[in-house]
């Protein structure tokens, strides 16, 4: 008799876009714009960006496992070398200890971390930015701008992380005083991802603003300046609408605080410039008001001030704070996964 516990687990864990992504990679996307019975434009596959599919399709290829099970494998995957990745761009601006102590903070104590475990893309998605934070610290700016280049493939809020590269580029380019192609070279290739995908989009279907048109029908996301975020805010707030609103609301204005003391506190500027605009583009954008924390876990930048904090403090005291915030991210993280029946 099989464990009645695996397969729930594993239904939980290709909850929603997972199960999306997955389908793209076995079946490919749709040839163009999908409607509703009463000819109403709908959301459909192509509002999803590629390669995390593709990865779930290699995985697939190498291991002969199934399409679900190669989704999981892929963002756990992908999310190893996003640790990877986070701990050595953090070893080398922070310390070793702030770096592991931000480590922990970014996969146990975020409250949703445990989308990073999901078939969703942002372990992806993070694995790539931090590679390429990581290689412009380093000057290694062909390959900064290959995985800047990679990252615009797999979500659109790589525009933040192109724009770290440029900031990167030019802080280097001001020091050497001398206009040195290869900084210029990738901030250009960064630039090719996201807009190459959308141009795509726009040929299959036969409009070149499709993506966003579908973005609008199926998910009514838009640059609103913040107004929907705002807006929830102060509903939630104000009327104290459930558990999961209230908690969402604290914690994001949490994050925000965490993200304001980072100005002051010599960050690394690109680093800056990468969480800022992560949470930016998170925040000023109409989508799912619960779904903004699981967007936001990639952002990095505000969880520093605590890694710093903790890694001044006395071992014991680091070790309890983070067993504590870790019990509270993965309960949390669990509960949403389990128990909310609205996507994340």
């Amino acid at each position: 008799m099989s464990d009645p516990y695996g397969p729930a687990l594993r239904e939980r864990l290709l909850a929603w876009d997972g199960n999306l992504y997955v389908s793209i990679a076995e079946h490919g996307y749709p040839h163009g714009y999908s409607y509703a019975a009463d000819g109403t434009l709908t959301g459909n596959d192509l509002a999803f960006f590629p390669l995390f599919p593709m990865l779930i399709r290699a995985v697939h290829a190498v291991t002969g496992l199934g399409w679900g099970t190669s989704g999981i494998v892929a963002a756990h995957l992908a999310l190893i070398a996003a640790l990877i990745a986070v701990h050595r761009l953090l070893a080398a601006l922070h310390g070793t200890r702030t770096a592991l102590i931000a480590i922990v903070l970014l996969a146990g104590a975020q409250p949703m971390s445990l989308s990073f475990l999901m078939s969703y893309s942002e372990s992806l998605f993070l694995a790539l930015a931090a590679g390429t934070l990581l290689a412009a610290h380093r000057k290694a700016w062909l390959t900064a701008g290959t995985l800047a280049l990679l990252t615009g493939l797999t979500r659109p809020a790589a525009a933040a992380v192109v724009a770290a590269l440029a900031v990167a580029a030019g802080l280097h380019l001001l020091r050497e005083r001398r206009l040195r192609p290869r900084p210029l070279a990738a901030v250009a290739l960064g630039c090719l991802g996201t807009p190459l995908y959308l141009w795509w989009v726009g040929q299959r279907v036969g409009d070149l603003g499709a993506w966003f048109r579908i973005q609008e029908a199926g998910w009514g996301t838009h640059w609103d300046n913040g107004a929907a975020f705002l807006d929830f805010l102060g509903e939630t707030l104000r009327r104290g609408d459930g558990w999961v609103s209230v908690s969402t609301a604290v914690l994001l204005l949490a994050l925000l605080c965490a993200t304001v003391l980072t100005w002051h506190r010599g960050t690394w500027p690109p680093l800056l410039v990468y969480g800022t605009g992560i949470v930016v583009l998170t925040l000023a954008q109409s989508n799912y008001s619960h779904s903004k924390l699981r967007l936001l876990i990639p952002a990095v930048l505000f969880l520093v001030p605590a890694a710093r904090a903790l890694a001044a403090a006395r071992t014991r005291t680091a070790v309890t704070v983070l067993c504590a915030a870790t019990l509270f991210g993965c309960w949390y993280g669990a509960f949403m996964l389990t128990v909310w029946k609205y996507a994340i």
